[in-house]
């Protein structure tokens, strides 16, 4: 991650230039380039032990892992409600980290189709992500600047004619994530979900950190595809799903 300007540009020069086992970090750099290190090495071993077998065993939590897996899903359980004035803030805070030098009109505006929700009204594309789907976004806008105006902009790579929603796909992206980590069960009933919650325990903007890191990662993965194929796929689409749990598992980024 490039710290003066918010980027962690190619995933992969994270872990390259980390060789830290602790998982202890004071700064938003520090938490960013450690959670990578110590994801990839998790996550790799899930992906080799995981295809030996396609059974679900159940795995027991430990007390601390239960707790921060309870935090998390009673951020996944809040809806957005557009009357609640701490969710307008939020929303009004991602347009600013979006669009600085542009005011928005209203919480109600044809604008906000240039964030890539798609109507004038964002709340109305929160149902799948809930709230913490707005949170993922905010997240991604406060400790990776740079990347986030990127995604947003479509400043990297090769573009298409035919482009994702930027808003929308971060919406789906939160969504995908939850059911890939089965992170509305009880406890987890795969490695890789499991897996998750140690790094979880260890720190708990973990899910936000994966967040960034698959977001990255699916529109590197859109760049790849024909652009004559693009406009035909959306990052909700089960081929993108698979693509990016491949990827997450074997982590060739990081």
């Amino acid at each position: 991650m490039d710290d003066r300007s918010g980027s962690f540009v190619a995933v992969r020069r994270i872990s390259q230039g980390l060789d830290r086992g602790s998982t202890c970090h004071s700064t938003s750099a520090d938490v960013v380039a450690g959670s990578a290190a110590w994801l990839g090495r998790g996550l790799s071993c899930v992906c080799a032990q995981r295809k030996e077998s396609d059974a679900r065993p159940s795995f027991d939590l430990t007390p601390a892992q239960k707790e921060c897996l309870q935090r998390l899903q009673n951020r996944i359980d809040v809806t957005y409600d557009s009357s609640n004035p701490l969710h307008q803030e939020a929303l009004l805070a991602l347009w600013n980290a979006a669009f600085p030098d542009e005011k928005l009109c209203g919480l109600i505006s044809e604008q906000w189709k240039e964030m890539g929700w798609q109507g004038k009204d964002p709340s109305t594309d929160f149902r799948g992500g809930g709230l913490i789907s707005l949170e993922n976004l905010l997240f991604l806008a406060r400790k990776f600047p740079k990347s986030f105006q990127d995604l947003l902009r479509k400043q990297e790579g090769d573009r298409s004619l035919w482009e994702y929603p930027f808003a929308v796909a971060g919406v789906n992206i939160t969504f995908m994530l939850i059911q890939m980590l089965d992170l509305e069960a009880v406890k987890p009933r795969t490695l890789v979900g499991a897996t998750f919650l140690k790094f979880l325990a260890e720190n708990e903007s973990a899910f936000d950190l994966l967040y960034c890191i698959t977001f990255k990662l699916l529109d590197h993965q859109w760049l790849q595809m024909p652009h004559g194929l693009q406009y035909k796929m959306d990052f909700n689409h089960p081929t993108i799903s698979k693509i990016c749990e491949e990827e997450l598992l074997s982590l060739k980024w990081l």
